[in-house]
C-alpha cells in the first residue's frame, strides 16, 4: 500500500469509526426498536435542511485540527443535555431530538474532516 494512503487512513481512523457507528446504529436500531430508529433518523433528515447546523458541523470538522476534541466534545454535550433532559431542566426537548442533532453534527464533521485529509493526497 502507498505510504500516503497509509498516512491518510491512519489520520482518518476516527472519522471512519464515527461513520461506521452511525451505520451500525441505524442497522441495529431497525432490528431492536424500528419505531424509535425511524423517529430519530427522520428528525436527523429534517435537521439537515437547517443549514446553520450543517455549516457549524462542517466548520468544526474542517477547521479544528484535533478532531478528537470535536468528537468527544459533541458526545459530551449530548450526555450533558440528556442528563439535563432527564432532570427536567429542558421541558420541551427530547433525548431523541438531541441524539438526532448528534448524528447530524458528527456525520457532517467527520465527512468534512475526512475531506481535509483526502485533499492532502497527491497522485
Amino acid at each position: 500500500m502507498n505510504d500516503q494512503l497509509k498516512t491518510i487512513l491512519s489520520k482518518a481512523k476516527l472519522n471512519f469509526a464515527i461513520l461506521a457507528c452511525i451505520l451500525i446504529i441505524s442497522v441495529l436500531g431497525k432490528f431492536i426498536n424500528p419505531e424509535l430508529t425511524n423517529t430519530i433518523f427522520l428528525t436527523a433528515d429534517q435537521l439537515v435542511s437547517e443549514l446553520y447546523l450543517v455549516f457549524i458541523a462542517i466548520t468544526l470538522g474542517a477547521f479544528i485540527p484535533n478532531f478528537r476534541l470535536v468528537a468527544f466534545g459533541a458526545v459530551g454535550a449530548f450526555i450533558i443535555a440528556a442528563a439535563l433532559i432527564h432532570l427536567h431542566v429542558f421541558n420541551y426537548l427530547t433525548t431523541e431530538y438531541v441524539f438526532a442533532v448528534l448524528i447530524v453534527v458528527l456525520g457532517f464533521a467527520a465527512i468534512a474532516n475526512l475531506y481535509r485529509h483526502y485533499r492532502e493526497f497527491k497522485l
